[in-house]
């Protein structure tokens, strides 16, 4: 199977080198979505082998990794595997998600399966399984870890499912991969905090998740 992994980045200049090597091993292309650097995040992964697509101005990761899956579909890929590029996630686990991947459309390595997110701030494990409950009441299904992005999907099937809010695309796409009753698996993948950088979770983000819930609610339940 043909597998192009997408990376969206925003001033990761000190670690998507080391993230794109360790990724190469596994994928037959590397995909790098420089979303607004300023620090030389896409000349050093151009260095390293990637092919990089630069956003004039910062859209946030869902604006970064709708770039890639878009990149995936028209180049005709089989799957695209999504990995950040803070480190967080370790290309020696692409293997392990690629494989569950031949009979799925939708593979989440999820940090709830383990211990790797005992070490989260309260109120990113808050926000996460606030998004993941109601993914699961309004989607039918049973996961831990919605907002993982750590991910595999089946091009063919990402395609019907991508997402339009920029704010939460995991929650979008999982749902909307719920109510069409795709095939969804999650993995064990120990996912820790990140060294460098700071997370996207916030007590501002937090505030505003049921406005923006809502907004993800009704875009997948009423207007898809």
């Amino acid at each position: 199977m043909d597998v192009v992994a997408v990376i969206p980045a925003y001033d990761e200049a000190d670690t998507i080198g080391s993230v794109i090597d360790g990724t190469r091993e596994h994928v037959d292309e590397v995909v790098v979505v420089d979303d607004g650097s300023s620090d030389g995040t896409a000349r050093i992964a151009r260095d390293h082998g990637a092919v990089v697509i630069e956003h004039v101005f910062n859209t946030g990761v869902g604006g970064a990794v709708r770039t890639g899956y878009q990149y995936a579909i028209r180049h005709d890929y089989d799957f695209v595997m999504q990995i950040d590029a803070d480190g967080q996630h370790d290309p020696e686990y692409i293997p392990t998600l690629l494989e569950a991947a031949e009979d799925c459309d939708m593979v989440i390595a999820s940090r709830y399966l383990n211990e790797s997110f005992q070490d989260y701030s309260l109120t990113r494990k808050l926000g996460i399984k606030f998004f993941t409950t109601v993914v699961n009441v309004l989607g039918g299904i049973d996961i831990t870890d919605v907002t993982s992005g750590f991910r595999v999907y089946r091009v063919s099937a990402l395609a019907t499912i991508l997402h339009r809010s920029d704010k939460h695309w995991a929650v979008e796409q999982t749902l909307e991969a719920a109510k069409r009753d795709f095939r969804i698996k999650e993995i064990s993948i120990e996912i820790p905090t990140r060294d460098e950088g700071e997370s996207q979770f916030s007590l501002d983000t937090f505030v505003l998740y049921p406005i923006r819930m809502t907004d993800v609610i009704l875009r997948v339940l009423l207007f898809r």
